[in-house]
Protein backbone atom coordinates (compact mmCIF):
# COMPACT_ATOMS: atom_id res chain seq x y z
CA UNK A 1 0.00 0.00 0.00
CA UNK A 2 1.37 3.57 -1.35
CA UNK A 3 1.54 6.39 0.83
CA UNK A 4 -1.66 8.09 -0.77
CA UNK A 5 -3.78 4.99 -0.34
CA UNK A 6 -3.03 4.46 3.35
CA UNK A 7 -3.58 8.34 4.25
CA UNK A 8 -6.94 8.01 2.20
CA UNK A 9 -7.74 4.68 3.35
CA UNK A 10 -7.17 6.42 7.03
CA UNK A 11 -8.96 9.20 6.47
CA UNK A 12 -11.94 8.14 5.11
CA UNK A 13 -12.25 5.09 7.70
CA UNK A 14 -11.69 8.50 10.17
CA UNK A 15 -14.43 10.32 8.36
CA UNK A 16 -17.23 6.82 8.83
CA UNK A 17 -15.83 6.40 12.76
CA UNK A 18 -16.60 10.43 13.24
CA UNK A 19 -20.13 10.44 11.66
CA UNK A 20 -20.98 7.15 12.78
CA UNK A 21 -20.34 8.16 16.27
CA UNK A 22 -21.86 11.40 16.07
CA UNK A 23 -25.13 9.66 14.17
CA UNK A 24 -25.42 7.23 16.86
CA UNK A 25 -24.87 9.61 20.17
CA UNK A 26 -27.84 11.81 18.36
CA UNK A 27 -29.98 8.84 18.03
CA UNK A 28 -29.75 7.87 21.43
CA UNK A 29 -30.25 11.93 22.57
CA UNK A 30 -33.45 11.67 20.39
CA UNK A 31 -34.21 8.21 22.18
CA UNK A 32 -34.03 9.74 25.70
CA UNK A 33 -35.26 12.86 24.77
CA UNK A 34 -35.64 15.21 27.74
CA UNK A 35 -34.47 12.76 30.15
CA UNK A 36 -31.10 13.11 29.96
CA UNK A 37 -31.39 16.41 31.14
CA UNK A 38 -33.99 16.21 33.48
CA UNK A 39 -31.41 13.40 34.76
CA UNK A 40 -29.15 15.87 35.27
CA UNK A 41 -31.05 18.54 36.76
CA UNK A 42 -32.18 16.31 39.18
CA UNK A 43 -29.60 13.55 40.12
CA UNK A 44 -27.09 16.22 41.56
CA UNK A 45 -28.16 16.69 45.31
CA UNK A 46 -24.51 16.12 46.43
CA UNK A 47 -21.31 15.24 44.31
CA UNK A 48 -21.50 11.58 44.41
CA UNK A 49 -24.91 11.77 42.99
CA UNK A 50 -23.19 14.60 40.41
CA UNK A 51 -21.34 12.14 39.46
CA UNK A 52 -23.27 9.45 38.82
CA UNK A 53 -25.47 11.29 36.89
CA UNK A 54 -22.67 12.54 34.57
CA UNK A 55 -21.63 8.91 34.34
CA UNK A 56 -24.75 7.45 33.52
CA UNK A 57 -26.06 10.23 30.68
CA UNK A 58 -22.51 9.98 28.78
CA UNK A 59 -22.95 6.42 28.79
CA UNK A 60 -26.05 6.62 27.28
CA UNK A 61 -25.04 9.12 24.81
CA UNK A 62 -21.68 8.18 24.15
CA UNK A 63 -20.29 11.19 23.90
CA UNK A 64 -18.77 13.31 27.14
CA UNK A 65 -18.29 16.26 25.41
CA UNK A 66 -22.49 16.13 25.00
CA UNK A 67 -22.72 15.65 28.50
CA UNK A 68 -20.09 18.68 29.10
CA UNK A 69 -21.82 20.92 26.82
CA UNK A 70 -25.33 19.84 28.21
CA UNK A 71 -23.91 21.00 31.55
CA UNK A 72 -22.60 24.06 30.53
CA UNK A 73 -25.83 24.93 29.13
CA UNK A 74 -27.48 23.97 32.14
CA UNK A 75 -24.68 26.31 34.44
CA UNK A 76 -25.18 28.96 31.95
CA UNK A 77 -29.18 28.80 32.55
CA UNK A 78 -29.01 28.98 36.23
CA UNK A 79 -30.05 25.12 36.74
CA UNK A 80 -27.04 23.78 38.23
CA UNK A 81 -24.43 25.18 40.66
CA UNK A 82 -21.02 24.90 39.71
CA UNK A 83 -20.17 22.32 41.96
CA UNK A 84 -23.01 20.41 40.75
CA UNK A 85 -21.46 20.57 37.21
CA UNK A 86 -18.10 19.65 38.49
CA UNK A 87 -19.63 16.41 39.70
CA UNK A 88 -21.05 15.69 36.33
CA UNK A 89 -17.91 16.47 34.68
CA UNK A 90 -15.99 13.91 36.78
CA UNK A 91 -18.60 11.31 35.64
CA UNK A 92 -18.63 12.28 32.08
CA UNK A 93 -14.94 11.11 32.47
CA UNK A 94 -16.18 7.73 33.27
CA UNK A 95 -19.11 7.43 30.93
CA UNK A 96 -16.76 7.57 28.05
CA UNK A 97 -14.75 4.81 28.59
CA UNK A 98 -17.78 2.86 27.91
CA UNK A 99 -17.33 3.77 24.30
CA UNK A 100 -13.23 2.25 24.22
CA UNK A 101 -14.70 -0.55 26.08
CA UNK A 102 -16.95 -1.42 23.14
CA UNK A 103 -14.32 -0.73 20.58
CA UNK A 104 -12.77 -3.71 22.32
CA UNK A 105 -14.95 -6.01 21.05
CA UNK A 106 -13.93 -7.27 17.75
CA UNK A 107 -16.86 -7.54 15.41
CA UNK A 108 -15.61 -5.48 12.89
CA UNK A 109 -16.51 -8.16 10.36
CA UNK A 110 -20.32 -7.69 11.17
CA UNK A 111 -19.92 -3.86 10.61
CA UNK A 112 -22.10 -3.84 6.90
CA UNK A 113 -24.65 -6.40 8.20
CA UNK A 114 -25.37 -4.28 11.77
CA UNK A 115 -25.36 -1.22 8.76
CA UNK A 116 -27.85 -2.90 7.19
CA UNK A 117 -30.04 -3.57 9.98
CA UNK A 118 -30.26 0.31 11.16
CA UNK A 119 -31.01 1.22 7.21
CA UNK A 120 -34.18 -0.78 7.23
CA UNK A 121 -34.93 0.82 10.45
CA UNK A 122 -34.61 3.99 9.31
CA UNK A 123 -36.56 3.94 6.24
CA UNK A 124 -38.94 1.35 6.14
CA UNK A 125 -41.00 2.08 9.49
CA UNK A 126 -42.96 5.11 9.94
CA UNK A 127 -42.03 5.12 13.83
CA UNK A 128 -40.10 8.17 15.24
CA UNK A 129 -39.30 5.87 17.77
CA UNK A 130 -37.67 2.84 15.34
CA UNK A 131 -36.23 5.55 13.30
CA UNK A 132 -34.59 6.31 16.07
CA UNK A 133 -33.30 3.23 17.46
CA UNK A 134 -32.41 2.52 13.39
CA UNK A 135 -30.21 6.02 13.56
CA UNK A 136 -28.19 4.34 16.62
CA UNK A 137 -28.05 0.81 15.07
CA UNK A 138 -26.82 2.51 11.80
CA UNK A 139 -24.54 4.76 13.64
CA UNK A 140 -22.86 1.80 15.59
CA UNK A 141 -22.24 -0.48 12.02
CA UNK A 142 -20.54 2.99 10.93
CA UNK A 143 -18.68 2.98 13.90
CA UNK A 144 -16.84 -0.50 13.41
CA UNK A 145 -16.78 -0.28 9.81
CA UNK A 146 -14.76 3.02 10.22
CA UNK A 147 -12.55 1.48 12.29
CA UNK A 148 -12.07 -1.66 10.20
CA UNK A 149 -10.82 0.52 7.53
CA UNK A 150 -8.57 2.98 9.94
CA UNK A 151 -6.94 -0.37 11.06
CA UNK A 152 -6.04 -1.06 7.34
CA UNK A 153 -4.95 2.32 6.80
CA UNK A 154 -2.56 2.12 9.74
CA UNK A 155 -1.41 -1.21 9.25
CA UNK A 156 1.81 -0.34 7.08
CA UNK A 157 3.09 1.98 9.52
CA UNK A 158 4.59 -0.61 11.52
CA UNK A 159 7.04 -1.26 8.57
CA UNK A 160 8.00 2.55 8.65
CA UNK A 161 11.09 3.07 10.63
CA UNK A 162 10.10 6.57 10.60
CA UNK A 163 7.27 5.71 12.50
CA UNK A 164 8.46 3.69 14.76
CA UNK A 165 11.21 5.42 15.54
CA UNK A 166 8.96 8.41 16.53
CA UNK A 167 7.19 6.17 18.97
CA UNK A 168 10.02 4.58 20.51
CA UNK A 169 10.65 8.66 21.31
CA UNK A 170 7.19 9.10 22.68
CA UNK A 171 7.61 6.28 24.75
CA UNK A 172 11.00 7.75 25.84
CA UNK A 173 9.20 11.51 26.40
CA UNK A 174 6.00 10.53 27.82
CA UNK A 175 5.14 14.55 27.71
CA UNK A 176 5.62 14.37 24.22
CA UNK A 177 2.90 11.67 24.13
CA UNK A 178 0.34 13.60 26.43
CA UNK A 179 0.96 16.23 23.64
CA UNK A 180 0.12 14.59 20.81
CA UNK A 181 -2.45 12.78 22.14
CA UNK A 182 -3.95 16.50 22.93
CA UNK A 183 -3.38 17.67 19.80
CA UNK A 184 -5.03 14.86 17.75
CA UNK A 185 -8.43 15.33 20.19
CA UNK A 186 -8.41 19.14 19.61
CA UNK A 187 -8.39 18.68 16.20
CA UNK A 188 -10.68 15.73 15.77
CA UNK A 189 -13.07 16.95 19.06
CA UNK A 190 -13.53 13.63 20.10
CA UNK A 191 -11.39 11.43 22.45
CA UNK A 192 -13.69 8.32 21.83
CA UNK A 193 -12.10 8.58 17.87
CA UNK A 194 -8.47 9.04 19.38
CA UNK A 195 -8.86 6.33 21.58
CA UNK A 196 -10.48 4.56 18.76
CA UNK A 197 -7.42 5.40 16.36
CA UNK A 198 -5.08 4.49 19.30
CA UNK A 199 -6.73 0.79 19.94
CA UNK A 200 -6.70 0.24 15.73
CA UNK A 201 -3.06 1.54 15.67
CA UNK A 202 -2.27 -1.20 18.94
CA UNK A 203 -4.09 -4.09 17.06
CA UNK A 204 -1.99 -3.00 14.31
CA UNK A 205 1.13 -3.35 15.76
CA UNK A 206 2.26 0.33 15.13
CA UNK A 207 2.26 0.94 18.76
CA UNK A 208 2.80 -0.76 22.25
CA UNK A 209 0.40 -0.80 24.98
CA UNK A 210 3.64 1.68 27.10
CA UNK A 211 3.77 4.13 24.06
CA UNK A 212 0.13 4.26 24.09
CA UNK A 213 -0.70 5.51 27.49
CA UNK A 214 0.58 8.89 27.12
CA UNK A 215 -1.07 9.60 24.14
CA UNK A 216 -4.14 7.94 26.29
CA UNK A 217 -3.55 10.96 29.14
CA UNK A 218 -3.45 13.25 26.20
CA UNK A 219 -6.77 12.27 24.60
CA UNK A 220 -8.19 12.93 27.89
CA UNK A 221 -7.25 16.39 28.67
CA UNK A 222 -7.71 16.89 24.21
CA UNK A 223 -11.78 16.34 24.72
CA UNK A 224 -11.65 19.50 27.07
CA UNK A 225 -11.76 21.48 23.97
CA UNK A 226 -15.26 21.16 23.00
CA UNK A 227 -16.70 22.27 26.35
CA UNK A 228 -14.66 25.29 26.31
CA UNK A 229 -15.26 26.43 22.88
CA UNK A 230 -19.45 25.72 24.43
CA UNK A 231 -18.81 28.73 27.20
CA UNK A 232 -17.53 30.90 24.75
CA UNK A 233 -19.90 33.75 25.09
CA UNK A 234 -21.72 32.31 27.98
CA UNK A 235 -22.15 33.40 31.41
CA UNK A 236 -19.66 33.39 34.32
CA UNK A 237 -20.44 30.55 35.63
CA UNK A 238 -20.42 28.47 32.57
CA UNK A 239 -16.59 29.56 31.58
CA UNK A 240 -15.95 28.44 35.28
CA UNK A 241 -17.56 24.72 34.56
CA UNK A 242 -15.51 24.67 31.48
CA UNK A 243 -12.18 25.83 32.63
CA UNK A 244 -13.06 22.87 35.42
CA UNK A 245 -13.81 20.29 33.20
CA UNK A 246 -9.71 21.28 31.56
CA UNK A 247 -8.29 21.47 35.03
CA UNK A 248 -9.97 17.73 35.83
CA UNK A 249 -8.26 16.21 33.40
CA UNK A 250 -4.93 18.04 33.26
CA UNK A 251 -4.14 17.49 37.33
CA UNK A 252 -5.13 13.69 36.28
CA UNK A 253 -2.39 13.37 33.94
CA UNK A 254 -0.21 15.36 36.44
CA UNK A 255 -1.03 12.80 38.73
CA UNK A 256 -0.47 9.43 36.50
CA UNK A 257 2.53 10.41 34.77
CA UNK A 258 4.87 9.64 37.31
CA UNK A 259 2.84 6.19 38.04
CA UNK A 260 3.68 6.11 34.29
CA UNK A 261 7.02 6.50 34.13
CA UNK A 262 7.98 4.06 37.35
CA UNK A 263 5.90 1.16 35.50
CA UNK A 264 3.50 0.71 37.80
CA UNK A 265 -0.13 2.39 36.63
CA UNK A 266 0.87 -0.32 33.18
CA UNK A 267 1.58 -2.96 35.27
CA UNK A 268 -1.68 -2.45 37.36
CA UNK A 269 -3.68 -2.22 34.22
CA UNK A 270 -2.04 -5.50 33.15
CA UNK A 271 -2.94 -7.35 35.91
CA UNK A 272 -6.24 -6.44 35.71
CA UNK A 273 -6.33 -7.04 31.72
CA UNK A 274 -4.18 -9.81 31.96
CA UNK A 275 -5.31 -12.20 28.65
CA UNK A 276 -7.02 -9.98 26.94
CA UNK A 277 -6.18 -7.94 23.49
CA UNK A 278 -4.56 -5.15 23.17
CA UNK A 279 -7.75 -2.78 22.69
CA UNK A 280 -9.26 -3.75 25.90
CA UNK A 281 -5.94 -3.49 27.78
CA UNK A 282 -6.30 0.09 26.18
CA UNK A 283 -10.10 0.32 27.15
CA UNK A 284 -8.80 -0.67 31.16
CA UNK A 285 -6.72 2.07 30.83
CA UNK A 286 -8.82 4.53 30.07
CA UNK A 287 -11.38 3.02 32.46
CA UNK A 288 -8.89 3.05 35.63
CA UNK A 289 -7.46 6.27 35.02
CA UNK A 290 -10.31 8.56 34.54
CA UNK A 291 -12.25 6.36 37.55
CA UNK A 292 -9.36 6.28 39.73
CA UNK A 293 -9.05 10.48 39.22
CA UNK A 294 -12.49 11.22 40.37
CA UNK A 295 -12.20 9.06 43.54
CA UNK A 296 -8.76 11.05 44.27
CA UNK A 297 -10.23 14.31 42.85
CA UNK A 298 -14.26 13.97 44.24
CA UNK A 299 -13.57 15.28 47.90
CA UNK A 300 -11.72 18.66 46.81
CA UNK A 301 -14.76 19.94 44.37
CA UNK A 302 -15.04 22.40 46.83
CA UNK A 303 -11.05 23.20 45.98
CA UNK A 304 -11.38 23.23 42.50
CA UNK A 305 -14.45 25.65 42.71
CA UNK A 306 -12.50 27.82 44.52
CA UNK A 307 -9.93 28.08 42.35
CA UNK A 308 -11.66 28.91 39.13
CA UNK A 309 -13.79 30.97 40.72
CA UNK A 310 -10.49 32.99 41.54
CA UNK A 311 -8.94 32.45 37.88
CA UNK A 312 -12.00 33.53 36.27
CA UNK A 313 -13.51 36.59 38.61
CA UNK A 314 -16.42 38.83 38.15
CA UNK A 315 -20.29 39.16 39.94
CA UNK A 316 -22.69 36.88 38.39
CA UNK A 317 -27.14 37.84 38.34
CA UNK A 318 -28.06 35.05 40.02
CA UNK A 319 -31.25 33.75 39.53
CA UNK A 320 -32.95 31.84 41.61
CA UNK A 321 -34.15 28.51 40.21
CA UNK A 322 -37.58 26.95 41.27
CA UNK A 323 -40.62 28.49 43.31
CA UNK A 324 -39.92 30.63 46.83
CA UNK A 325 -43.36 30.71 48.38
CA UNK A 326 -44.92 27.60 47.38
CA UNK A 327 -44.91 25.69 50.45
CA UNK A 328 -47.04 22.42 50.45
CA UNK A 329 -47.38 22.96 54.74
CA UNK A 330 -49.88 25.50 53.84
CA UNK A 331 -52.25 23.56 51.07
CA UNK A 332 -54.59 22.34 53.98
CA UNK A 333 -55.08 26.17 54.33
CA UNK A 334 -56.50 27.06 51.08
CA UNK A 335 -56.77 31.09 51.94
CA UNK A 336 -52.59 31.18 53.02
CA UNK A 337 -51.47 28.70 50.13
CA UNK A 338 -53.78 31.22 47.79
CA UNK A 339 -51.76 34.21 49.13
CA UNK A 340 -48.30 32.12 48.73
CA UNK A 341 -49.33 31.36 45.12
CA UNK A 342 -50.30 35.23 44.40
CA UNK A 343 -46.48 36.34 45.72
CA UNK A 344 -45.15 33.12 43.02
CA UNK A 345 -47.30 34.78 40.46
CA UNK A 346 -46.08 38.21 41.14
CA UNK A 347 -42.31 36.81 41.25
CA UNK A 348 -43.15 35.05 37.91
CA UNK A 349 -44.23 38.37 35.95
CA UNK A 350 -41.74 40.30 37.20
CA UNK A 351 -39.33 37.56 35.79
CA UNK A 352 -41.42 37.92 32.46
CA UNK A 353 -40.85 41.55 32.54
CA UNK A 354 -36.73 41.53 33.01
CA UNK A 355 -37.04 38.89 30.27
CA UNK A 356 -39.12 40.98 27.63
CA UNK A 357 -36.43 44.06 28.66
CA UNK A 358 -33.99 42.19 28.35
CA UNK A 359 -34.72 40.82 24.61
CA UNK A 360 -35.36 44.31 23.93
CA UNK A 361 -31.28 45.75 24.91
CA UNK A 362 -30.06 42.39 23.37
CA UNK A 363 -32.10 43.90 19.57
CA UNK A 364 -30.58 48.07 20.15
CA UNK A 365 -27.48 46.91 21.88
CA UNK A 366 -26.30 43.47 20.14
CA UNK A 367 -25.14 42.41 23.62
CA UNK A 368 -24.98 38.97 23.77
CA UNK A 369 -25.20 38.77 27.70
CA UNK A 370 -28.49 39.84 27.68
CA UNK A 371 -29.81 37.53 25.10
CA UNK A 372 -28.59 34.79 27.78
CA UNK A 373 -30.21 36.02 30.51
CA UNK A 374 -33.33 36.69 28.90
CA UNK A 375 -33.46 33.12 27.80
CA UNK A 376 -32.22 31.91 31.32
CA UNK A 377 -35.15 33.63 32.84
CA UNK A 378 -37.56 32.27 30.22
CA UNK A 379 -36.14 28.65 31.60
CA UNK A 380 -36.69 29.82 34.73
CA UNK A 381 -40.87 30.85 34.31
CA UNK A 382 -41.61 27.92 32.06
CA UNK A 383 -40.59 26.01 35.25
CA UNK A 384 -42.73 28.39 37.15
CA UNK A 385 -45.42 27.66 35.24
CA UNK A 386 -45.86 23.65 35.89
CA UNK A 387 -44.83 24.26 39.37
CA UNK A 388 -47.69 27.25 39.91
CA UNK A 389 -50.52 25.07 38.19
CA UNK A 390 -49.66 21.78 40.08
CA UNK A 391 -49.98 23.91 43.46
CA UNK A 392 -53.03 25.87 42.12
CA UNK A 393 -54.55 21.98 41.34
CA UNK A 394 -53.85 20.95 44.73
CA UNK A 395 -55.40 23.69 46.78
CA UNK A 396 -58.68 23.34 44.34
CA UNK A 397 -58.81 19.67 45.97
CA UNK A 398 -59.55 21.01 49.12
CA UNK A 399 -62.85 22.56 50.03
CA UNK A 400 -63.10 26.02 48.60
CA UNK A 401 -65.09 28.74 49.43
CA UNK A 402 -66.84 30.61 46.43
CA UNK A 403 -64.56 33.52 46.32
CA UNK A 404 -61.21 30.86 46.83
CA UNK A 405 -62.55 28.82 44.17
CA UNK A 406 -62.76 31.70 41.75
CA UNK A 407 -59.27 33.14 42.65
CA UNK A 408 -57.92 29.86 42.07
CA UNK A 409 -59.30 29.53 38.74
CA UNK A 410 -58.03 33.29 38.20
CA UNK A 411 -54.39 32.73 39.01
CA UNK A 412 -54.97 29.71 36.68
CA UNK A 413 -55.69 32.16 33.98
CA UNK A 414 -52.88 34.43 34.34
CA UNK A 415 -49.82 32.23 34.98
CA UNK A 416 -50.71 30.87 31.51
CA UNK A 417 -50.49 34.47 30.05
CA UNK A 418 -47.43 35.56 31.98
CA UNK A 419 -45.44 32.16 30.68
CA UNK A 420 -46.82 33.31 27.10
CA UNK A 421 -45.48 36.54 27.69
CA UNK A 422 -41.99 34.71 28.38
CA UNK A 423 -42.78 32.87 25.08
CA UNK A 424 -42.52 36.41 23.13
CA UNK A 425 -39.70 37.65 25.01
CA UNK A 426 -37.73 34.59 23.53
CA UNK A 427 -39.16 35.34 20.21
CA UNK A 428 -37.39 38.94 20.19
CA UNK A 429 -34.44 37.20 20.78
CA UNK A 430 -34.35 35.23 18.55
CA UNK A 431 -35.53 37.83 16.25
CA UNK A 432 -32.40 40.08 17.46
CA UNK A 433 -30.23 36.98 16.56
CA UNK A 434 -31.15 36.92 12.94
CA UNK A 435 -31.20 40.45 12.96
CA UNK A 436 -27.10 40.73 14.18
CA UNK A 437 -25.96 37.88 12.60
CA UNK A 438 -27.26 39.42 8.70
CA UNK A 439 -26.68 42.63 10.20
CA UNK A 440 -29.80 44.30 9.02
CA UNK A 441 -30.21 47.86 8.89
CA UNK A 442 -32.89 49.48 9.99
CA UNK A 443 -34.58 53.52 8.86
CA UNK A 444 -34.89 55.97 12.05
CA UNK A 445 -38.32 55.78 11.48
CA UNK A 446 -38.96 52.49 12.31
CA UNK A 447 -36.83 52.29 15.48
CA UNK A 448 -38.62 55.52 16.54
CA UNK A 449 -41.96 53.04 15.77
CA UNK A 450 -40.26 50.23 17.88
CA UNK A 451 -39.18 52.39 20.88
CA UNK A 452 -42.79 53.93 21.16
CA UNK A 453 -44.48 50.48 20.85
CA UNK A 454 -41.78 48.99 23.09
CA UNK A 455 -42.28 51.81 26.24
CA UNK A 456 -45.94 51.67 25.41
CA UNK A 457 -46.32 47.57 26.11
CA UNK A 458 -43.98 47.46 29.20
CA UNK A 459 -45.72 50.28 30.51
CA UNK A 460 -48.66 48.06 30.43
CA UNK A 461 -47.13 44.84 31.14
CA UNK A 462 -45.72 46.66 34.51
CA UNK A 463 -49.45 48.32 35.12
CA UNK A 464 -51.13 44.91 34.64
CA UNK A 465 -48.86 43.17 37.22
CA UNK A 466 -49.35 46.28 39.81
CA UNK A 467 -52.85 45.92 39.28
CA UNK A 468 -53.07 42.09 40.16
CA UNK A 469 -50.58 43.16 43.35
CA UNK A 470 -52.36 45.63 44.58
CA UNK A 471 -56.01 44.47 43.33
CA UNK A 472 -56.60 47.91 41.97
CA UNK A 473 -59.42 48.73 39.27
CA UNK A 474 -58.29 52.28 38.10
CA UNK A 475 -54.73 50.75 37.17
CA UNK A 476 -56.63 47.88 35.26
CA UNK A 477 -58.69 50.08 33.28
CA UNK A 478 -55.56 52.36 32.14
CA UNK A 479 -53.88 48.71 30.68
CA UNK A 480 -57.63 47.87 29.21
CA UNK A 481 -57.22 51.37 26.95
CA UNK A 482 -53.66 51.38 26.65
CA UNK A 483 -53.77 47.75 24.75
CA UNK A 484 -56.60 49.30 23.06
CA UNK A 485 -53.60 52.10 21.92
CA UNK A 486 -50.79 48.92 21.21
CA UNK A 487 -53.53 47.39 18.90
CA UNK A 488 -53.72 50.42 16.94
CA UNK A 489 -50.00 51.74 16.66
CA UNK A 490 -49.62 47.82 15.59
CA UNK A 491 -52.19 48.28 12.76
CA UNK A 492 -50.53 51.85 11.91
CA UNK A 493 -47.42 50.72 12.47
CA UNK A 494 -47.72 47.56 9.50
CA UNK A 495 -48.91 50.32 6.93
CA UNK A 496 -46.67 52.49 7.26
CA UNK A 497 -43.88 49.77 7.18
CA UNK A 498 -45.29 48.86 4.22
CA UNK A 499 -45.45 52.08 2.33
CA UNK A 500 -41.51 52.41 3.18
CA UNK A 501 -40.99 48.91 1.66
CA UNK A 502 -43.07 50.12 -1.52
CA UNK A 503 -40.71 53.54 -1.72
CA UNK A 504 -37.58 51.51 -1.24
CA UNK A 505 -36.66 53.15 2.29
CA UNK A 506 -36.46 50.19 4.04
CA UNK A 507 -35.20 46.55 3.10
CA UNK A 508 -37.23 43.17 3.15
CA UNK A 509 -35.51 41.40 5.53
CA UNK A 510 -35.25 44.18 7.93
CA UNK A 511 -38.89 44.48 7.29
CA UNK A 512 -39.77 41.10 7.93
CA UNK A 513 -38.16 41.11 11.43
CA UNK A 514 -40.12 44.80 12.16
CA UNK A 515 -43.20 43.42 11.80
CA UNK A 516 -42.41 40.12 13.96
CA UNK A 517 -41.23 42.34 17.09
CA UNK A 518 -44.45 44.50 16.66
CA UNK A 519 -46.55 41.58 16.23
CA UNK A 520 -45.12 40.17 19.67
CA UNK A 521 -45.61 43.37 21.45
CA UNK A 522 -49.54 43.06 20.32
CA UNK A 523 -49.69 39.61 21.91
CA UNK A 524 -48.36 40.92 24.68
CA UNK A 525 -50.41 43.37 24.87
CA UNK A 526 -53.40 41.37 24.54
CA UNK A 527 -51.85 38.92 27.39
CA UNK A 528 -51.57 42.20 29.65
CA UNK A 529 -55.27 43.27 29.09
CA UNK A 530 -56.39 39.47 30.15
CA UNK A 531 -54.62 40.14 33.43
CA UNK A 532 -56.15 43.40 33.73
CA UNK A 533 -59.55 42.36 32.80
CA UNK A 534 -59.02 38.78 35.36
CA UNK A 535 -58.81 41.67 37.88
CA UNK A 536 -61.83 43.56 36.96
CA UNK A 537 -64.09 40.15 37.05
CA UNK A 538 -63.08 39.64 40.19
CA UNK A 539 -64.54 42.64 41.31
Amino acid sequence: MDVKEMLFTFLGGLGIFLFGIKYMSEGLQKTAGDRLRTILEKMTSNPLMGVLAGTLVTAIIQSSSGTTVLTVGLVNAGLLSLKQAIGIIMGANIGTTITSFIIGFKISKYALPIVAVGAILIFFSKKKSINYWGQVIFGFGLLFLGLKYMSAGMKPLRGSEVFLNLMETLADQPLLGVLVGTVFTMIVQSSSATIGVLQGLAESGGVTFDQALPILFGDNIGTTVTAALAAIGTSVMAKRAALTHVMFNIIGTLIFLPLLSLGIFPSIVKFIADGLNIKMQIAWAHGLFNVSNTIIQLPFIGLLAYIVTKLIPGEEETIEYGPKYLDSRFLSNPSVALGQAAKELLRMGVLAKEALTDSITYFFTGEEKKSQQSLQKEEVINDLDHKITEYLVKISQNSLSSNESNQSTLYLQIVNDIERIGDHAENIVELAQYSHEHKLPYSEEAKKELNDMINLTLETFQKALSSLENNDIELAKEVVKNERIIDQMEKDYRKGHLKRLNEGTCFGSSGVVFLDIISNLERIGDHSFNIAQAVLDQQ
